[in-house]
């Protein structure tokens, strides 16, 4: 038997390496993951590993992950955010308690939080992690709005809206060089997203989402060529009016369309003033939804 384990450990050794080599300029990183067995480990590196992005290899004994990505396309909070949704705690994100609950008796490992929950069950711990970072992160979206457009409050998604709004804004402006900065805002308020605080409904549209939103501000982020810009801006929209649409909003969202180019667009301002076309066309279009 420990022929076979030991041979076991070697095969899994040598997946990891090809799995590793295909990982372009890999970042490695080593991080402490709470589980307990064979079941857990496997569950653990499954949810974590991304073809040719990521690849996670999680040890039972140490409870030590090691991280090997690609930085350009992902981070470690993206990938221990996927690993906390399928019920597995680490030092930055814990797993929903709902999903913890339901892993297999032999998985329920000991955790180490103080779980406070609201009338309907939702967890609302505080993960371990810098306040005050997602503090100044909220305080540069603000400062960086080309209007005095109201922004919506209440929810923990309450940044990302903020810098989406932000990014429309500088679009409106024609502002590629101000639209690329904010989009780069939008890619780090979408990192910074606290799981373990959204509502059942806004977590499992977040983790359908998440990838398509962080990619088109991705997009956005890297050019200053407004024309792909705007392109970009018509699925992150789509993508944001879902995700909206299962929010707490504290003031109304006015989902307005642009007929010249089929495509949609959020906004805290029921006038009209084009994304897509900025002072060329600044009126076009119309409110089709207003989300409360």
């Amino acid at each position: 038997m420990k022929s076979i384990s030991k041979i076991m450990a070697v095969m899994m050794l040598l997946v990891s390496l090809v799995y590793t080599a295909q990982i372009k300029n890999a970042k490695t990183e080593t991080v402490k993951i709470s589980g307990n067995c064979d079941m857990c480990k496997s569950k653990i590196e499954k949810s974590g590993n991304v073809k040719n992005v990521a690849t996670v290899n999680w040890d039972k004994d140490s409870k030590m992950a090691t991280l090997t990505y690609d930085p350009s396309k992902t981070n470690q909070q993206e990938i221990l955010k996927r690993i906390a949704n399928v019920g597995y705690d680490s030092e930055s994100f814990y797993a929903p308690d709902d999903v913890y609950a339901k892993l297999p008796s032999c998985c329920q490992y000991k955790r180490n939080k103080t779980t406070t929950t609201d009338g309907h069950g939702h967890d609302h711990s505080a993960m371990k992690g810098s306040m005050s970072n997602e503090q100044d992160h909220s305080s540069m979206s603000d400062h960086s709005s080309m209007t005095q457009e109201s922004k919506p409050v209440g929810s923990p998604l309450q940044s990302v809206q903020n810098s989406y709004f932000s990014l429309k804004n500088a679009l409106v402006q024609s502002d590629a060089k101000t639209t690329s900065a904010n989009a780069k805002e939008l890619t780090d308020a979408i990192t910074a997203v606290k799981m373990n605080e959204l509502s059942a409904t806004e977590h499992d549209f977040w983790m359908k989402v998440m990838k398509s939103l962080n990619s088109d501000a991705s997009a956005i982020a890297k050019t200053q060529d407004i024309k792909k810009q705007r392109e970009a801006f018509k699925t992150l929209s789509k993508n944001m009016y879902d995700l909206l649409k299962t929010s707490k909003l504290s003031t109304a969202v006015y989902y307005q369309y642009c007929p010249m180019q089929n495509a949609n667009w959020l906004s805290t301002e029921s006038t009209i003033k084009n994304p897509y076309y900025g002072s060329q066309m600044l009126t076009c279009g119309s409110t089709v939804e207003t989300l409360k």
